[in-house]
């Protein structure tokens, strides 16, 4: 891994002080990420993170004053002209929680349970653009965006129509993308660069109308380019 000139600047924001000790300490000792903030409830991390303009917030759910999924969206939702990028990190795998993560303007939503490993992956993504979900709820995930699950909180938004079709590297990229991989997995998988993945990406996110991947991977589960058990 090359280490960049500046790490990556992390907030973190959990009520349970031994949550942020644990990733304090497995975060400051990457070489290339290291942790600015600390939060112990919702306001406190709203507030430090527009403070500190951090590279990425990592945010519990459950927290006191403000819950996760208010401050995700006072931080990243649409609405936000100069958004953060925000991973949410919990220990309820809910399917609300994640749906509302998501679409309140996270770029990740992680379970506590997934190991240091894969919250370091999970920031770097974050910091590089990507997106990093919990591959356990990836597909249900998908499911809930897309509507085929009874009982989602509220409808997808209406996909635009294309005025022509993806391309065949186009259509393998985003179908990529609805299974959960990051851009750097799919240029491995693909033998292609990471800048033509992010080309690809970004021609096609220009020509939805799509905010984020997430966006994306809901619109290839729309449209059959993709179907579970790919």
């Amino acid at each position: 891994m090359t280490v960049p000139a500046t790490p990556i600047r992390v907030l973190i924001a959990d009520d349970q002080e031994m949550v942020r000790t644990g990733f304090r300490f497995f975060l400051d000792a990457q070489p290339d990420i290291t942790v600015v903030a600390e939060a112990a409830d919702g306001e406190e991390a709203v507030a430090l993170a527009r403070r500190e303009r951090p590279d990425v917030c990592l945010l519990d759910i459950r927290m006191p004053k403000l819950d996760g999924l208010a401050a995700t969206r006072l931080l990243a939702g649409p609405d936000v002209a100069d958004p953060l990028r925000v991973v949410v990190v919990t220990t309820f795998d809910l399917d609300e929680y994640v749906y509302g993560a998501l679409r309140g303007g996270a770029c990740g939503f992680l379970l506590k349970d997934s190991g240091p490993i894969l919250l370091a992956e999970a920031v770097r993504a974050a910091a590089a653009g990507d997106s990093l979900v919990s591959p356990s709820v990836t597909v249900r995930l998908l499911k809930h965006l897309t509507g085929t699950t009874a009982g989602t909180p509220e409808p997808a938004r209406p996909a635009p129509a294309l005025r022509d079709p993806l391309t065949e590297r186009e259509a393998e990229v985003v179908r990529l993308v609805a299974l959960g991989r990051t851009n750097a997995e799919i240029a491995a998988e693909l033998y292609v660069s990471l800048s033509t993945v992010k080309t690809h990406l970004s021609s096609v996110q220009l020509r939805l109308g799509a905010r984020n991947r997430v966006e994306i991977a809901a619109w290839a589960w729309q449209h059959g380019q993709v179907r579970p058990g790919s």
